[in-house]
């Protein structure tokens, strides 16, 4: 399967090849503030299965070792990315042409999850990250 997605301009477009080996919710402070949103909603893929059609992302340091990348143009938040981590690339799972295509499958940093939003799913709760990370196929 073929996914594509891109930014609220159109400035920046993307291409994956195959479904995420993984996908979240993240209610950290970091992600809502970056995202202007109370919940982000991430897909995982190798890097080597993701291809920029068009644009690049600008990048910003949140943290020493995070790096979240956005349209310069319209501000769209589109990747997040662990220095760490140099092998996968994560995309905002909003961002793509057909989000219905990708369902995130827990809830990760829970504690930080704003106390009005009762998401009324069946999907596993960490209170921080996921300790136990699902290796990619």
């Amino acid at each position: 399967m073929v996914l594509q997605g891109g930014c609220l301009c159109g400035a920046i477009r993307y291409q994956v090849n195959g479904m995420p080996f993984d996908a979240d919710h993240c209610h950290c402070n970091q992600c809502r503030k970056s995202a202007g949103a109370v919940v982000m909603s991430w897909m995982d893929f190798h890097t080597d299965k993701v291809q920029w059609l068009q644009g690049q992302v600008t990048e910003f340091a949140s943290s020493d070792n995070i790096r979240r990348g956005f349209c310069q143009h319209c501000g769209c938040s589109l990747t997040y990315r662990h220095l760490d981590y140099p092998q996968y690339t994560t995309l905002s799972i909003a961002s793509l042409d057909q989000p219905n295509l990708v369902r995130p499958t827990y809830h990760i940093h829970t504690d930080d999850q704003v106390s009005w939003l009762n998401i009324d799913d069946s999907c596993p709760r960490y209170q921080a990250g996921k300790t136990a990370v699902k290796q990619p196929d």
